[in-house]
């Protein structure tokens, strides 16, 4: 059953593309998706100690569902995504995320009621949960197999750059408050009234800019391919590597189509039997893992973890702007190194050096040390973090599912990140509350350890090859 596809698609790989300029310009754009992701995501940690005050959140409960609420919109954007991506084609969800992006943002950032924050902050979890998934699957998809480890990484690129800019926003928008300010007054700052509310307006700027760069990208030709475009795929792959190269990947996505029956209705309940079961359980397990390394605390609780660990609240803001310049350069040197270095390697390091952080950084917290030690353990993890798990994860989940679930199966995948991500985000403040934040990263160092196993024992090397050669392989006998 694999022969053809694996010999076409070793052809495939032996073709090199032509203009490579064009195939960057492309997938920077779609990566622009991660730019608005990674912002939107992380604003909230500078804005939330004002908006818990303008909007009177008091109890742990409606502290964590404000913090966390923009999850549940990134699970039904993503459980939806596989579905949308397969029937309208990956740039018009591309496009409508970007709008989503720019609408939500701005009626975030003007809410008047705390209902009216939570419904847009929801439907801008909607444009993540959209951008997320289709993101790293547009840019995989138009990528040979020799650069698509860096290829899929711009779009953590552009999640960490989000970040960092978040992170400015916020440092550059929040005024300085003297800290002997009576509590009761803090409701009549600038910041209370009017702060909170630029940071999150600020991303429609870049939102928009996505949206008309979304304009002028193709279809996926791979999408093309499925859906029986094949001219219009070729055409578009000859733009990108020229017409031997067109001719290759064309004859290799056709005898994957084949082998794996692409073209026949695609039915939800094969993704949970043989033969693509136990790829869909390393899927969603990696995206868990990914979030359960506790990380994303240190971007939405960076506020807390810091002022618990001795620092003063107008150093806390350039604290947090130092995570993502260190976040940012651990990003760039990982886009070096994936198609080098393979994904498990980089994956199986990343696990033991964030666990490590984490154990280091709760006993830091039993010893009670303050201020530097608890940065300085917290800027480690936060860049191994960058330099493995953060982008490969998101490259293996656009990489490691076959043609014919490729869509649902990294829709299935995603959202269980976000099902992850929200149980992260909203329990946190419990389990800090419970166990001390120390406590806390005790648990997510052991998780880490235990996903070095997870890595060691279930995930392919996919480095090199192409998304065919990859489906072949994973498939179980």
């Amino acid at each position: 059953m694999h022969g053809p596809s694996l010999s076409s698609a070793s052809q495939s790989s032996l073709v090199e593309p032509q203009h490579s300029l064009y195939l960057w310009g492309i997938a920077v754009v779609a990566a622009l998706g991660g730019l608005l992701f990674g912002y939107d995501w992380v604003v909230i940690g500078g804005a939330r100690q004002f908006y818990e005050v303008y909007f009177h959140l008091t109890s742990p409960a409606l502290v964590g569902w404000a913090n966390s609420c923009a999850l549940v919109g990134c699970l039904f954007g993503s459980l939806a995504a596989g579905t949308l991506a397969d029937r309208y084609g990956r740039r018009p969800i591309l496009l409508a995320s970007a709008l989503m992006f720019a609408i939500s943002s701005v009626l975030t950032g003007w809410a008047w009621s705390f209902s009216a924050f939570i419904f847009w902050r929801i439907l801008g979890g909607t444009a993540i949960g959209l951008s997320s998934n289709v993101s790293p699957l547009y840019i995989a998809e138009i990528s040979p197999a020799a650069h698509r480890g860096r290829l899929v990484s711009l779009n953590q690129f552009a999640i960490v750059v989000g970040i960092l800019l978040a992170q400015i926003v916020n440092w550059r928008v929040a005024r300085p408050v003297p800290s002997d300010l009576p509590h009761d007054l803090l409701l009549y700052t600038w910041n209370v009234q009017y702060g909170w509310r630029w940071m999150f307006t600020a991303v429609a700027a870049p939102a928009l800019i996505f949206t008309l760069a979304s304009l002028f990208i193709p279809e996926s030709p791979r999408w093309l391919c499925g859906v029986g475009r094949t001219h219009e795929s070729r055409t578009i792959l000859e733009r990108i590597g020229g017409s031997a190269y067109a001719h290759a990947e064309i004859a290799s996505i056709e005898s994957a189509q084949r082998s794996d029956n692409a073209l026949t209705q695609f039915s939800w309940r094969e993704l949970f039997q043989p033969p693509f079961r136990k790829i869909l359980l390393v899927g969603i397990a990696l995206a868990a893992l990914q979030q359960w390394t506790g990380i994303n605390i240190l971007f939405n609780y960076a506020a807390e973890v810091y002022r618990s660990a001795g620092y003063g609240a107008n150093d806390i803001f350039l604290d947090i702007v130092i995570t993502g310049a260190i976040n940012l350069v651990f990003t760039v040197l990982a886009m070096l190194l994936v198609d080098r270095l393979g994904r498990r390697l980089m994956m199986l390091a990343g696990c033991i050096g964030i666990g490590v952080s984490h154990l280091l950084c709760a006993w830091a917290y039993h010893a009670q040390w303050r201020g530097a030690p608890i940065l300085v353990l917290t800027l480690s993890a936060i860049a191994c973090y960058a330099l493995t798990l953060a982008p490969v994860t998101w490259v293996l989940i656009a990489e490691i599912f076959p043609l014919r679930i490729r869509s649902q199966g990294i829709s299935i995948a995603v959202s269980a990140l976000w099902i992850a991500s929200f149980l992260l985000t909203y329990t946190f403040p419990l389990l800090s509350q419970l166990e001390g934040t120390g406590g806390a990263f005790l648990t997510y160092g052991v998780i880490c350890l235990l996903g070095f196993v997870l890595v060691a024992t279930s995930v392919p090397e996919t480095k090199g090859r192409t998304l065919e050669q990859i489906s072949a392989s994973t498939i179980e006998d």
